[in-house]
């Protein structure tokens, strides 16, 4: 797996990892991304099953 290099604001790092309970600013920053990759894809889901009960013909009522 490819690596890269970033600067963050240590309070910020700090903040993760307290918030978190990690105890290192690499597994705070993974955590934090994977939780917003997470999140994209629940929301993607969540949508694409609106989008269908959107398309469906709509049953008369009454």
């Amino acid at each position: 797996m490819a690596k890269i290099d970033i600067s963050l604001d240590a309070e910020l790092v700090v903040e993760v990892m307290v918030l978190a309970g990690v105890g290192s600013p690499q597994d705070a920053v993974e955590a934090v991304v994977r939780d917003y990759i997470a999140r994209g894809h629940r929301t993607e889901s969540k949508d694409r099953g609106l989008r269908d009960v959107d398309a469906k013909p709509q049953e008369p009522q009454g």
